[in-house]
């Protein structure tokens, strides 16, 4: 399995995840839309925090089953836990280093309409 590092901007936050990327996904509900995030969701095994937890804030909303996860610092979120599937680590695949986005097959989910999406 591959072996991943990534983090926020500024370099405060940083992760490693190990694992195949796949299954990866762009939501657009309002949060997702705004920060523009690319969603890649691994077991909490797979994700290891490299750096401390003091510089990171959560934002949440709505339902309050996500946890928005971002750094204190420079404003970026590198990893949260999704409504989707709150139990997993969701990697934002732009904040993982040497990732050539653009050749990655992405899927679209309507966080919009969330319920409905959930049902398919």
């Amino acid at each position: 399995m591959a072996i991943y590092e990534g983090g926020c901007h500024c370099g405060a936050v940083r992760f490693e995840v190990e694992g195949e990327i796949g299954d990866v996904t762009v939501c657009n509900c309002s949060i997702c839309a705004k920060t523009a995030y690319l969603h890649w969701h691994v077991e909490p095994e797979q994700f290891r925090l490299l750096t401390t937890e003091a510089v990171i804030r959560n934002y949440q909303f709505g339902t309050m089953t996500s946890k928005n996860y971002f750094c204190e610092n420079c404003g970026i979120s590198a990893f949260r836990h999704s409504r989707s599937e709150p139990e997993r680590v969701d990697i934002n695949l732009r904040c993982v280093d040497g990732v050539d986005i653009d050749a990655i097959s992405v899927q679209l989910f309507d966080g919009q309409n969330w319920e409905e999406a959930m049902k398919r």
